[in-house]
């Protein structure tokens, strides 16, 4: 989903030549058919199964968006001229990095690309974020984040994040001067001094008490009322969850009950 900073975030689906406002949806009935059919997003052929949100298994094994710096940036050699593909990695890995510390539920460290933020902060359901580092390239910002994984996890709980069990009681400001503590002085010097922490609200009417995760693998219909968004799932009655991005390639389509 297409996703846009405001008072709440506001969601937009692609299906199709169609951009369908989301928010909009909120509250009523809506069903995805899902017709069987899966495309590459990357060449375009038909696949059984998707790998990496979307790629058909020759891709996933040679794009450079299914690269495994991409889940680990410390790893991307793009500096020394090294990547699956240089150019892709010039305009991709040679740019400015930020690490931030954000709250989902607990709080935890990442790596965006400067041009992605809020948009990762969105996409990982964060209620609050504040910019930790700037970096001129991935690799030294995955170094850092590798560094704080030791103080803080970097991975998202995504059912208390769904469930919204936040903790409201982490101090973004304080925990950002505590991770800079935890730093090496020779990578101090990337440290950002932009304090702002950014407060992200998301369009939800319910959220689920029990989460039950659902998908396209084994339903061809799902149908319900849609209850809230948040992240990159959409969240529907009873308790159910679907994460909608996993399902890139996925030919589906949805019609509202009137």
């Amino acid at each position: 989903m297409r996703t846009e900073l405001d008072e709440p975030i506001r969601y937009s689906l692609p299906i199709g030549d169609q951009v369908v406002d989301m928010n909009a949806l909120l509250g009523k009935q809506i069903h995805f058919h899902f017709d069987g059919q899966i495309n590459c997003i990357s060449c375009g052929k038909r696949t059984k199964t998707s790998f990496s949100q979307g790629f058909c298994y020759s891709c996933f094994q040679i794009v450079p968006e299914a690269s495994e710096t991409v889940m680990r940036p410390e790893l991307s050699k793009a500096q020394f001229g090294v990547a699956r593909d240089p150019e892709w990695a010039e305009k991709h890995d040679l740019i400015d990095h930020y690490v931030y510390l954000a709250v989902s539920s607990e709080l935890k460290v990442g790596v965006t690309r400067h041009h992605q933020i809020p948009t990762r902060w969105i996409d990982q359901g964060a209620s609050r974020a504040i910019k930790l580092a700037k970096t001129p390239n991935r690799h030294i910002a995955g170094v850092i984040e590798v560094l704080l994984k030791n103080h803080f996890t970097d991975k998202t709980n995504w059912r208390a994040m769904l469930q919204n069990k936040v903790d409201d009681a982490i101090k973004l400001e304080e925990e950002k001067v505590k991770a800079r503590d935890l730093m090496p002085a020779e990578l101090q010097q990337y440290f950002s001094d932009e304090n702002e922490v950014l407060e992200l609200r998301y369009p939800v009417e319910v959220f689920p008490k029990k989460i039950k995760s659902i998908g396209f693998d084994k339903l061809a219909d799902i149908e319900g009322t849609l209850t809230g968004i948040k992240g990159q799932y959409l969240l529907f009655d009873e308790d159910r969850v679907l994460n909608i991005r996993k399902h890139n390639g996925y030919f589906l389509r949805l019609s509202v009950n009137s």
